[in-house]
Formats: structure tokens, C-alpha cells, sequence
């Protein structure tokens, strides 16, 4: 069971993450930078005016920025009024659910093609004004107001994690030391040094040298953030934007001749609270919604050749490359300790560097990672490709779960 109407991704194209080098840009600059660099991707042209709608992924613009309305204001700063522009709000999911929802206006026969995006721009305010900021995704009645913020939320599943299955933070770390590595080969990500790299900068700021990537991450230039989650755990605050071209199938050979289709998607919903769940070591959303995408692709877990998931915190990539079927319960971090989910391994993960590494400008999530599978699909990654990759996955989580998008690609 596949979309009524097919729908492919014709061009891609993001912004660098970064928390310093877009100080004097705003969030719809932003958007627009991604949006040209999307176009320009299109290889046989593309004007916005063929756009039918917008679809804009952004979760807190007015917090971050003082700035609402932020649809309005990226399709005049496009210059494709009067065309419908709609934002999508999904806490970090927000840009994965504004994918969905711009495939769905194509295969319903609405409209031919439509721009969708997401952005975030972040840093204007301090560390603990962003946190209290994203704390707006969780729970008010009992998580936030009790200081249950997002770090401590993911430790409380890390810790129950590893009660359930035995291991330990060492696990966490393979994902850290994995994703800086990944990301070094990725000019957009905003780390551009692997942990060993790193471990040497600051040493040197301190007069130590260390030994190898672990024993710099279980010193104490690595703090302990919220237990056991470390400093290098935790995704950085990121300014940021991602725009793609989706077009129908039956229009999508105007604009290329290798479009990546998406096969199948899917989005679920679960408590915002975490204590309303039985198990944290897995999410109800993430299951259902890849249940979904897999279905309507018609794909397995075993047909995945590359994925991008939703890792804020590392406990998240864990916990996803179960829930999405990769690897059995209780297996992922194994899984990555043992190098599987490495660049070069039987199934890569974040190979852009993820979350983690990359950045993660919430409401610019979700579509950055559709546009690593455009690039990934169609060869075009550059240091960081995955050798014969044609089907790949995405995997976009807001919050702690209560809102999941997931997609399935494959290469046209």
C-alpha cells in the first residue's frame, strides 16, 4: 500500500549548523539560504512560483526570536505569495511532520509541488534560556515544573535502559566517539573534530594528554550533565535550516532525472509525560510510526542501507535503532560498540554525524535529514557516502516520543 500519488524529492538543501556563525542572520535568512541552495539542486531548473504551497517545521520561533507567524513571513521573503504557507509545530519533530504533510497535499491532488522546510534559530538566547525553552515540549504539570528537563528525561530512560539490559554508559560513549567521526567528514555539521581531536584541544588548554577517545570522555572535561548523561551525550545548540522540492511523480521527470522517492511514511503520537509509560527503554510512537512507513513501502527493517535517526541525546540513537527493528531490544548499543552502525558498517547510522554532531536546530531536524537521504541516495555525500546505498530511512522524534515521523526513501 503505497500514496495514492507518488511523490519524490526533486532538490535539497540546508544551511551549515552552527551556534556562532549565523549570529547576524535571522531564522528567515536562514530559510532562505536552504531554500536557494534547494533549488539550485533541481537539475533541470525550478522557479518557486511552480510551488503550490509552503510547508514550514519550526517550534518556538516566538521564544527563540519574538518572531510568530513564521509561515507568512518565509513565503514573502521567498516571494511565492499568494500561495497557501502553512507552519507545522511538532516540538523537534515539527519539520518531519511538515514533510509528511506536504507529501500528503501532493498525493491527495492538490497541488504538483511544494516547498518544505524547517528552521531554528537559537542562539540569541543563553544555555539555560534554550533549555527552559525546549522544557516547553514537555509536560507542565508534572515534568517542567518539577525541573524535569529534557537532559534529565533522557537520563531517567538511559538509566532504565540500562537496568533493563545490563549495560552500562560505555555504550553511550561508542555513539559519541561514532558520530564525531562521521562528522568530520560532513561540511555542514557544526563539530568539524573527531572526540580524539577534541580530547587534544582541551588537554592542551589543561596540560593533559590522554591516552584514547574513552579516557577523555570519562575525564572531567566531560561532565556529568544529568546522570549518567555526559556533556558530549548531549546534541548542541544549533541555528539552522533545510528546505526540499517535492514533487509528484508524474511531473517529477520535468525537474531530474534521479528524484528519491519516498516509499513510505508514517507519524504517531504518545503521552507527553514520561510517567504515563510503561517502559522508557523504548517509544510507543517510533514503533508504530516505522510500523506504518514500512507497510506503506512495502520495505523491511532488513532493506535499510542507511539511516538517519533522532539522536538529542545518545540513549535516543540507541534506543531507535531497536525500536525502528535494526537490531533486537536491548542489542543497539552493542550494536554500535561493535562498529555495525559505523560508516563503513552493515548498516549506517547518522552518517552525516547526527544530532549528536551535526547540530540539531529543533524545527530543522527533520527535513535535514531528508536531505542527507537526497544526497545519500543519489551518491552525492561526498567523504561521508555510503557505497551503494539506495534505500535509506529517516527517523524524526519530538520530544521525548510524544510525536514520531518516520520515512522511507528509496532512489528513483
Amino acid at each position: 500500500m503505497g500514496l495514492n500519488r507518488g511523490v519524490s524529492i526533486v532538490g535539497a538543501g540546508m544551511t551549515r549548523f552552527h551556534n556562532r556563525i549565523h549570529m547576524d542572520k535571522t531564522g528567515r535568512e536562514l530559510f532562505v539560504e536552504a531554500a536557494l541552495e534547494a533549488a539550485d539542486a533541481v537539475d533541470h531548473g525550478f522557479r518557486f512560483r511552480d510551488a503550490g504551497a509552503l510547508f514550514v517545521g519550526n517550534f518556538t520561533s516566538e521564544v527563540f526570536e519574538g518572531q510568530g507567524h513564521i509561515a507568512a513571513v518565509i513565503a514573502d521573503w521567498l516571494g511565492i505569495n499568494p500561495i497557501p504557507a502553512y507552519r507545522i509545530e511538532d516540538a523537534c519533530a515539527s519539520s518531519g511532520a511538515a514533510l509528511n504533510l506536504g507529501a500528503m497535499s501532493i498525493a491527495s491532488g492538490m497541488t504538483d509541488i511544494v516547498v518544505v522546510g524547517g528552521v531554528e534559530k537559537m542562539s540569541r538566547l543563553n544555555t539555560d534560556q534554550v533549555t527552559d525553552a525546549l522544557a516547553l515540549a514537555a509536560d507542565s504539570s508534572y515534568e517542567t515544573s518539577v525541573g524535569f528537563t529534557f537532559p534529565s528525561i533522557y537520563a531517567a530512560m538511559a538509566s532504565a535502559y540500562f537496568k533493563k539490559y545490563n549495560t552500562d554508559w560505555e555504550q553511550l560513549a561508542a555513539v559519541t566517539i561514532k558520530n564525531h567521526r562521521n562528522c568530520v567528514l560532513n561540511p555542514k555539521a557544526q563539530f568539524q573534530l573527531d572526540i580524539m581531536a577534541t580530547a587534544q584541544r582541551m588537554g592542551e588548554k589543561s596540560g593533559r594528554i590522554f591516552k584514547n577517545e574513552m579516557e577523555f570522555l570519562k575525564s572531567d572535561l566531560n561532565p556529568i550533565i544529568s546522570s549518567p548523561l555526559r556533556l558530549f551525550d548531549c546534541c548542541p545548540v544549533s541555528d539552522g535550516a533545510a528546505a526540499i522540492i517535492l514533487a509528484a511523480d508524474d511531473v517529477a521527470g520535468r525537474y531530474t532525472d534521479t528524484p528519491v522517492k519516498i516509499m513510505g511514511m508514517g507519524q504517531a503520537s504518545d503521552t507527553i509525560a514520561l510517567h504515563s509509560r510503561p517502559d522508557f527503554t523504548t517509544l510507543r510512537a517510533a514503533v508504530k510510526a516505522a510500523e506504518d512507513a514500512y507497510k506503506m513501502s512495502g520495505f523491511t527493517p532488513k532493506n535499510i542501507q542507511v539511516a538517519d535517526v533522532h539522536d538529542c541525546f545518545t540513549i535516543a540513537e540507541i534506543v531507535a535503532t531497536e525500536d525502528l527493528g535494526f537490531f533486537p531490544k536491548g542489542q543497539g548499543g552493542k550494536s554500535a560498540e561493535e562498529g555495525r552502525t559505523a560508516l563503513n558498517g552493515e548498516l549506517p547510522i547518522n552518517p552525516d554525524g547526527g544530532l549528536k554532531a551535526k547540530g540539531h536546530p529543533v524545527g530543522a531536524t527533520g527535513v535535514a535529514m531528508a536531505y542527507e537521504m537526497f544526497k545519500q541516495l543519489r551518491g552525492q555525500a561526498g567523504k561521508h557516502q555510503v557505497q551503494g546505498a539506495e534505500v535509506g530511512l529517516v527517523h524524526n522524534v519530538g520530544a521525548a516520543g510524544a510525536s514520531v515521523a518516520v520515512q522511507v526513501f528509496r532512489r528513483g
